[in-house]
């Protein structure tokens, strides 16, 4: 668990590496040396359409590397958008989710996942024979979805049949909590918007 202190340089990081790229300067983010999963989300402002998410899930760097590579490749390698570009900083907002490392779901059947997955609290990560697709905690709530749309949609994510979730020997699901912390207008106050 961070701290609010904590999560506002991890917000502010988000912006600088982003910044930096654009000023073609390097930053480095100090501290934060632990290993950890992380996702940067990147939203207009003031209407929230989405710009750009992109992270790792798995807590396989350093988390000061992996929110600047991040933050930038949410800038400007997130093939569904177009890169940011110097004059949008002053209307974008930067989210940050630090992410539990994600753990597989067991069931017996495919409608014991409704027990086990919590609107929220959890995201998911969908995985079957090379395909994974991942969406976060905040995703479902946002799109007010119950636990099977969520489980459709991060297959889909993961480029399989919606309803793949359901063959329990072929698809494996995975959950995972994050801690959010986001700026509430372009460089201004940041909030701890959920955690787990």
């Amino acid at each position: 668990m961070f701290s609010l202190e904590q999560g506002k340089k991890l917000v502010r990081a988000a912006r600088q590496a982003v910044i930096s790229k654009l000023e073609g300067k390097t930053f480095e983010l100090k501290g934060f040396e632990e290993l950890g999963g992380v996702f940067v989300t990147i939203h207009g402002y003031p209407n929230n359409e989405l710009k750009g998410c992109i992270g790792y899930p798995e807590p396989v760097f350093p988390l000061n590397k992996a929110l600047v590579e991040a933050a930038r490749a949410a800038a400007f390698s997130d093939y569904r958008f177009r890169s940011i570009i110097k004059q949008e900083l002053d209307n974008i907002i930067f989210e940050v989710s630090a992410l539990t490392k994600p753990e597989l779901i067991k069931v017996k059947t495919s409608k014991d996942y409704e027990k086990q997955i919590k609107i929220g609290r959890d995201g998911l990560v969908a995985e079957s024979q090379g395909y994974r697709g991942l969406l976060l905690p905040q995703v479902a709530p946002e799109w007010k979805w119950d636990v099977k749309e969520f489980l459709d949609n991060t297959c889909e994510k993961a480029g399989l049949p919606a309803e793949a979730w359901k063959d329990i020997n072929s698809v494996k699901i995975y959950k995972f909590q994050a801690q959010i912390f986001k700026e509430t207008k372009p460089n201004g106050k940041i909030v701890e918007a959920k955690s787990f």
